[in-house]
């Protein structure tokens, strides 16, 4: 009996049975549509956190003043870092494709009869865009010669236009921060929230000369932090090598000394959450799963009856030449076929539910929308998972019909 014969006896014996076979099936729909839900949301999830991470700034590595010590107990951070530092950290280490200087600085923006105090205000340097992969709107970003001689020029974000100018061009006009008159020459493309809520536009940009000389009146070159990007993906590990090497040598930590600075890379905060939600996805999908095997008892259940139902059938197979291979085949085909089907319109719901828990979520979002994600690849696992449940449990069933004496069954009322 070939399998196209055997294939086409199954469906027509499910065809019988429609209402059983529906309900035989209940249970792996239900199975694989949690398992399906469950990786969907927890693969939207990720996707949200690499896409926030991303928003950060292109292969980002923030380096930190250190901490000041007195008797081996910390006494608090300490300006360790100067921008002559970040000047360093392009031009001797080949990983890093940018860096920048930080300072921050706080004050409302006041235009005319308008005023508002943006969430961040910073001095940075020209290459913060390509660190923070933030591009322009409109206007241009500050120069080197800006730098130089500490120009009284700023870049805003979205929300601080929105606040100040709503439908009016910003580009040329003058703000005062802290009473002092800056010229507007760009505005930052709108990003939006962070993973936390945070208002990544309610930002205002200054060269950090600017901010240390004119706004804290200081004339000295330390700076709260440095941001640097590597060239590339793979090449953070060598990047945050590259910088510790080179401050050590800079600061003239020698070996055993504490360092003065930190260094942290935003690849292994994101590894470390992918981790942590993998693993919460795979437990979620593991408990969902538990329904799959009430799906696959009940399926050995139904064949089971089925071969008690078909026993005579089975003995007039025999009869006429079939072989305990072909009855085997028979019953096992069919409870594949039966768990495949479930397969198919569980994960269709699966799918479908994912969907609208993401939409439920994101209508109560006000901060961060997160994707749909439907994998294909786990369209093809959730099928042929349910497959082999199909063959685990209609194994016994079909070995039982396969077993049985020809004679007996032809007997059997």
């Amino acid at each position: 009996m070939n399998v196209l014969v055997t294939l086409r006896i199954a469906l027509r014996t499910l065809r019988k049975n429609k209402l059983r076979a529906g309900l035989t099936i209940l249970g792996v729909v239900i199975g694989i549509a949690a398992v399906t839900t469950m990786v969907s949301i927890g693969q939207s999830a990720t996707a949200l956190v690499q896409s926030q991470f991303q928003g950060l700034g292109t292969n980002m590595i923030v380096v930190l003043p250190g901490s000041n010590r007195r008797g081996g107990v910390r006494q608090g951070s300490v300006n360790t870092l100067v921008s002559s530092d970040s000047d360093a950290l392009v031009r001797e280490c080949p990983s890093v494709l940018a860096a920048t200087p930080l300072v921050m600085a706080g004050g409302q923006v006041i235009y005319r009869n308008a005023n508002w105090s943006p969430r961040d205000m910073a001095g940075v340097g020209p290459q913060y865009l390509t660190v923070r992969n933030w591009p322009l709107e409109r206007g241009g970003f500050f120069t080197d010669r800006d730098i130089r001689s500490a120009a009284k020029v700023c870049v805003l974000g979205r929300t601080v236009v929105n606040r100040l100018f709503q439908t009016s061009n910003p580009l040329g006009e003058s703000v005062r921060i802290n009473n002092i008159p800056f010229r507007i020459i760009g505005v930052l493309e709108e990003k939006g929230a962070n993973l936390v809520g945070e208002d990544q536009d309610n930002l205002v940009l200054i060269p950090y000369t600017t901010v240390r000389k004119r706004i804290y009146g200081s004339g000295f070159d330390d700076v709260h932090a440095i941001l640097a990007s590597a060239r590339a993906d793979d090449l953070m590990d060598d990047a945050e090598h590259e910088i510790r090497q080179l401050l050590l040598e800079r600061h003239r930590i020698t070996p055993g000394e504490p360092a003065d600075f930190m260094v942290q890379n935003t690849t292994e905060i994101l590894d470390a959450l992918n981790i942590v939600m993998g693993a919460m996805t795979m437990m979620l999908s593991s408990i969902a799963g538990i329904s799959l095997v009430v799906g696959g008892v009940g399926i050995m259940n139904i064949m089971l009856v089925s071969v008690t139902e078909r026993t005579r059938e089975i003995g007039i197979r025999m009869a006429v030449g079939a072989r305990s291979g072909d009855i085997l085949r028979q019953f096992l085909v069919e409870s594949i076929l039966l768990s495949s089907i479930g397969g198919v319109i569980g994960f269709l719901l699966g799918m479908a539910a994912s969907a609208g828990a993401t939409m439920v979520i994101n209508s109560f979002s006000t901060s961060v929308q997160w994707p749909v994600v439907i994998s294909l690849p786990a369209a093809g696992v959730a099928i042929v998972f349910a497959a082999l449940v199909g063959v685990f449990f209609g194994y016994y069933p079909a070995r039982r019909a396969s077993r049985l004496d020809p004679i007996e069954a032809l007997r059997y009322e």
